[in-house]
């Protein structure tokens, strides 16, 4: 009777006689169930800001060739299926039955939507799917093969933090099995990239897919180390509490768990090595393949010239033909710092020039300028990381009006500061990297120490900024990345 008492919302729903401005009857019961998928979706991507505002955004996706609705409408539309989940007054949903057992009136409690979160100044409700609304979506059976992984993790939380352990020690074993399936299912899908990339749009597909799997992939390696966590700390409260001695058979299940998660996160970190490996490589190599089979096919007397020569084509036609096979524009561009910079003298010796950033000497190590920049250089890239973290060092000019807002404008009316910037786009891409052989030997090691496995990006931009008299620069746009960023 509580499995019924599930679907009872849906039905609830499907009484529910809305139409649209064309008077057309909408599917409630339908939308209430992809109101569900919707939720369990951003559960499963992690997504914990979702509200009425995100549902009505996908349900417009959704139904733009079907129903005509305003704005207004979708709204309302989405606030109805979310109160029939989660009724307006707080209380769970209540379903009321005869007991043939016991032969007595019962009534069952249950929630599909709870709150998970509040935003104070947009007065914003966030939901999630609970437990029932879980279980509900289970029953549906609408679920992909994909997200099967993700699924059992998120039953494995639930069973850890009730205590069935013995449910967990059975789920982490299903586990196991996914990560094999997945395992087998890579290993085909390399075969098949190596046999059927037979054009661009066939590349373009594969690399779409491989995609999607790294990204999976890397929110369930997040799950699993979150998961080891908790079971951790499970493992030391219950030693903390002499568990181990009192109920010796749980604590040794609990250990169990802890050692068969191990074993399968381990093995899930494979796959994620094996995913990355496939794309970063085979992948590649497919599309390598690829060009120079369109190399050896492509013949330029028959596929060109005798074209060219024997069809009337107009100027602007000609032009499309050879463009492909004319140069690339180059230009070249040089720094005006680099008149500053020391002359390599280097004769007729096979000298190689040092690219990196300018040493200082052992002799001048304790020079109190030296020290005073190295200072200054530090506390420039601190400040910038602080603003760029709350959005505010997308570009030079905001950076400026951060320091301005924090009472720090005294730092652009100093030489040094320009510096820093035009040394910046000079050498950009920068990251910590390039510098760890040598770190703490140059004016800028101390600074980009500070980035730890970021690259710094600085490009220029339009216009000139000019917050002081003394001095002026043009725009930089500025980005700051994860070395192992992946797209």
């Amino acid at each position: 009777m509580r499995r019924l008492a599930l679907f009872d919302p849906l039905f609830e729903l499907e009484r529910k006689r809305e139409v649209d401005q064309r008077n057309q009857p909408i599917d409630m019961k339908g939308l209430g169930l992809v109101t569900l998928l919707f939720f369990f979706e951003q559960k499963l991507m992690r997504q914990y800001k979702t509200g009425v505002q995100q549902l009505v955004s996908f349900l417009q996706k959704l139904t733009k060739d079907e129903y005509v609705l305003d704005e207004a409408a979708y709204e309302k539309l989405a606030r109805t299926i979310i109160q029939t989940f989660r009724p307006t007054t707080g209380r769970k949903r209540s379903y009321s039955f005869y007991d043939w057992e016991e032969r007595a009136e019962k009534t069952v409690e249950y929630s599909i939507l709870k709150a998970n979160d509040f935003n104070v100044s947009t007065n914003t409700q966030y939901y999630t799917l609970d437990e029932d609304g879980l279980e509900l979506v289970f029953a549906t059976k609408e679920f992909y093969n994909e997200f099967q992984l993700s699924i059992h993790q998120l039953m494995l939380r639930k069973q850890l933090e009730k205590g069935e352990f013995a449910g967990a020690l059975r789920q982490i074993n299903e586990m196991r099995i996914d990560v094999e399936t997945l395992e087998e299912r890579l290993v085909k899908l390399k075969f098949e990239i190596q046999r059927s990339i037979i054009s661009e749009e066939t590349f373009e597909r594969y690399k779409q897919l491989l995609g999607d799997i790294n990204r999976r992939l890397s929110r369930e390696d997040e799950e699993f180390k979150e998961l080891r966590e908790f079971v951790k700390e499970t493992r030391e409260h219950l030693y903390s509490r002499d568990v181990h001695k009192k109920e010796r058979k749980t604590y040794e299940l609990v250990l169990k768990i802890s050692k068969e998660l191990e074993e399968v996160h381990y093995a899930h970190s494979s796959l994620l090595d094996k995913a990355l490996t496939l794309k970063n490589t085979t992948l590649v190599s497919a599309q390598e393949s690829l060009y120079y089979t369109g190399i050896h096919s492509f013949n330029f007397d028959q596929d060109l010239v005798s074209y060219i020569v024997s069809t009337p084509l107009p100027l602007e036609s000609m032009k499309g033909v050879l463009h492909p096979f004319l140069k690339v524009e180059e230009n070249q561009f040089w720094s005006p710092l680099s008149i500053l910079e020391e002359q390599n003298v280097t004769e007729d010796r096979d000298e190689k020039m040092d690219q990196g950033f300018i040493a200082v000497d052992e002799t001048s190590r304790g020079d109190p300028l030296q020290k005073w920049l190295t200072s200054k250089f530090k506390e420039t890239t601190r400040l910038f990381l602080e603003a760029y973290e709350q959005h505010r060092g997308d570009t030079l000019s905001q950076f400026l009006d951060y320091l301005e807002e924090i009472g720090q404008p005294h730092l652009y009316e100093q030489r040094y500061f320009y510096d820093f910037w035009l040394i910046m786009h000079q050498r950009s891409p920068i990251q910590n990297g390039e510098i760890q052989d040598e770190e703490g030997n140059t004016l800028l090691g101390e600074a980009l120490a500070l980035l730890g496995t970021k690259t710094l990006n600085v490009q220029e931009g339009q216009g000139v900024i000019q917050k002081c008299e003394r001095f002026s620069i043009q725009e930089m746009i500025i980005t700051v990345s994860e070395n192992d960023e992946l797209s």
